[in-house]
């Protein structure tokens, strides 16, 4: 028997054993959605000097880096995108994802005309937003409350470890405990909207229970989604100098396998894993050099979760 027609997961049509992004997409808007990162001109907090100077020290000029589009508008970037997207997948439903840095940290003024812009865009079915859970005062969330009535729309938070002592390490500027709270004030005063969470397996000094433990937090949170990443070590960050001096050792291959099928066993069923691991960008990594190969990755997560008989939730405390 095939291992899709075996698969005990219910919120699957394949051989996944967790909840993909692809398939909460097919089923809310029938096909598969084009995500379209774009640079909206927002800074960071930890950038600016608010709760810190030079960022995260994994960060190379925010999520995704500012985008190569410094000339462009942001209508422009999302035709630019799309038209690159158009020959990968057959789709005219796109998502314009506002990616690069903290987009919530600004003016409600200022991020109404920017979601009024990109609602309008040819194809928009849905609007995703990147931020932190810090930059979430209550102006800016009553405007992306009134805009989910009109486009519906996915907040993305950064946690990446919910332990402290690693937020100190890694400089993100905020504590575990004003993340629940800009979630939750965001979750009770815009119902409609769907709610991320990022995590990073491999911070430096954190052990596998540590990582473990950031899924159990998440789950007890309960997002609608989840991005899990692997740190990847960039050139021109305060990060690639540890490693170059012999600071930071990445995390290995499958120890990060067995990690991540821990925490999809700790995630509840119903909340989508948008990713299981991503993409550094290649002109500037300098490690983990197994983490090149993605789909490999990606195939020996659905191969361990088949050879141990698991899935999505088996193991999650209520």
């Amino acid at each position: 028997m095939s291992q899709v027609n075996n698969n005990p997961f219910k919120y699957s049509d394949t051989n996944k054993r967790y909840h993909t992004y692809d398939y909460y997409l097919k089923k809310r808007f029938g096909e598969k959605c084009a995500k379209i990162p774009l640079d909206a001109g927002a800074t960071c907090p930890n950038i600016d000097g608010r709760c810190g100077t030079g960022g995260c020290i994994y960060c190379l000029g925010g999520s995704g880096a500012r985008l190569a589009s410094e000339l462009l508008t942001v209508r422009e970037q999302y035709i630019k995108g799309k038209e690159k997207l158009s020959s990968k997948w057959n789709t005219e439903k796109c998502i314009p994802y506002l990616q690069a840095y903290t987009n919530t940290y600004t003016s409600p003024f200022v991020l109404r005309q920017i979601l009024n812009e990109v609602s309008s865009f040819e194809g928009a079915v849905m609007i995703d937003i990147a931020t932190r859970a810090d930059c979430l005062d209550d102006g800016i969330i009553r405007v992306i409350d009134e805009m989910s009535r009109i486009i519906p729309i996915t907040v993305e938070l950064g946690l990446q470890s919910s332990n402290d002592e690693t937020a100190k390490i890694i400089n993100r500027g905020h504590d575990f405990d004003t993340f629940k709270e800009g979630f939750y004030r965001l979750r009770q005063g815009a119902p409609n909207v769907k709610i991320g969470i990022h995590i990073i397996n491999g911070l430096p000094g954190e052990t596998a229970e540590e990582m473990k433990n950031t899924a159990r937090s998440v789950a007890n949170l309960h997002p609608d989604l989840v991005k899990i990443h692997l740190l990847h070590v960039l050139d021109g960050t305060r990060l690639g100098q540890m490693y170059k001096a012999g600071e930071y050792t990445p995390m290995d291959r499958d120890e990060y396998i067995r990690v991540v099928c821990d925490q999809i066993e700790l995630l509840p069923a119903d909340i989508v894993i948008e990713r299981v691991t991503g993409d550094g960008i290649a002109t500037e990594l300098l490690a983990p050099e197994w983490s090149k190969k993605k789909v490999a990755v990606i195939n020996d997560i659905d191969k361990e979760l088949f050879r141990r008989n698991t899935y999505q939730g088996k193991r999650q405390v209520n």
